[in-house]
């Protein structure tokens, strides 16, 4: 069975883009990747692709051209990106396709996400009780976490800090303008102990990765990155997610957890392997567990890799490179998208003043949607 190489990326910069539909971002998207990778629209045999709020994915098919493309619609909230390229990449692994596309984009309005109880197979209680403002749900988790696990709101604020510093060296990043530790200390607190510039904003943009089979590869492009895996898996039983109506008596693993130890044996790789991550990062907090969640560490241990700037560009384990969800904002259909571009750059060497040193060759990214699913790949040169 041949590998999957990834042989164009692009992406619409995330942020606001006013005159411009989220299908256009998408769109916009799309055409870059096919430029680095010196391919055409007609050449792509498949895709993949969704948004939240910005319409069917396939209707850029009027807008990029009229190839009779087998293009599938994804909707699967903050990992429609990382579904989309599931779903890329087997298709590739299947042999029924030698190029396939993976793109998401999105178009929010300003202000929280507001999402309908009955979308979720909720009651309106549950929007009634507060908790399907997510800033309220996410706020009450890590409350729960710091207590069991001794994480502190320091680290927490430098987590913040960490994303609009490296977010000020990307310029394709929303946010670009680096915040002291005293601006986010002293920000608007929002859910405590979240405040202002601990939260992603919801926003526009679109991201888009062409994959082929490797042993076509080569004629595209030289800058090769491999997927050596693609894996979703939903929550399981215990386990308390956004949108959960309740808390079981004995609390499960995170769907993390399952999905990063599938992708890990399928790749063939453990987490200390890895040069360089992407982790969901909705809120500092979500970076803190999914450090966790994820392998890369264990519970409480954040603190002190935080705390000893192990996260950092220059760090040991360096996390969310481009400023993360916090620094980029959150189009929900293209977030996780987003991450492997990120990646990408950093594994062909091109990230620019915020490129990982000593030449990375694996890299991991990690995406977490409601109502509890998530998607993770590992990528490699």
């Amino acid at each position: 069975m041949s590998e999957v190489a990834i042989v164009g990326i692009g992406m619409h910069n995330f942020g606001r883009s006013p005159g411009l539909s989220g299908l256009d971002q998408g769109a916009n998207a799309v055409r870059e990747a096919l430029q680095d990778a010196g391919l055409s629209w007609k050449d792509i045999q498949v895709a993949y692709g969704g948004s939240q709020d910005a319409g069917n994915a396939d209707a850029m098919c009027n807008q990029l051209g009229l190839t009779a493309l087998q293009f599938t619609n994804i909707w699967n909230g903050c990992a429609t990106g990382g579904s989309s390229l599931s779903a890329a990449y087997n298709a590739i692994k299947s042999g029924s396709a030698d190029v396939a596309l993976a793109v998401g984009f999105d178009k929010h309005e300003p202000g929280a996400f507001n999402a309908d109880p009955k979308d979720w197979g909720l009651d309106d209680w549950y929007g009634e009780a507060g908790l399907m403002v997510t800033t309220q749900f996410f706020a009450m988790k890590i409350q729960r976490y710091m207590a069991e696990y001794g994480i502190t709101d320091d680290a927490l604020i430098k987590v913040a800090q960490k994303a609009f510093y490296n977010g000020s060296l990307n310029p394709r990043a929303w946010r670009r303008q680096a915040l002291s530790y005293d601006d986010i200390a002293n920000s608007m607190m929002v859910s405590h102990p979240l405040r202002k510039y601990q939260f992603c904003s919801p926003a526009e943009g679109g991201a888009a990765i062409i994959l082929c089979n490797s042993n076509l590869a080569k004629r595209f492009t030289s800058k090769l990155v491999y997927l050596k895996a693609a894996v979703v898996r939903t929550r399981v039983y215990g386990s308390f997610e956004v949108y959960s109506p309740c808390q079981a008596k004995e609390q499960g693993n995170a769907p993390s957890v399952k999905a990063s130890q599938d992708a890990f044996e399928l790749a063939g790789v453990g987490p200390k392997d890895f040069d360089v991550l992407q982790l969901q990062d909705t809120e500092s907090g979500a970076e803190v567990m999914h450090m966790a969640e994820n392998g890369f560490c264990e519970h409480g241990e954040q603190e002190h890799l935080i705390q000893s700037g192990a996260t950092a560009i220059n760090g040991s384990m360096p996390v969310n490179t481009d400023g993360g969800c916090l620094a980029n904002g959150e189009p929900v259909g293209a977030s996780g998208l987003r991450q492997v571009f990120e990646v990408c750059l950093q594994l062909r060497g091109q990230a620019g003043d915020r490129q990982v040193q000593n030449n990375p060759k694996l890299g991991y990214t990690h995406v977490y949607g409601a109502p509890g699913l998530s998607g993770v790949t590992v990528l490699a040169v």
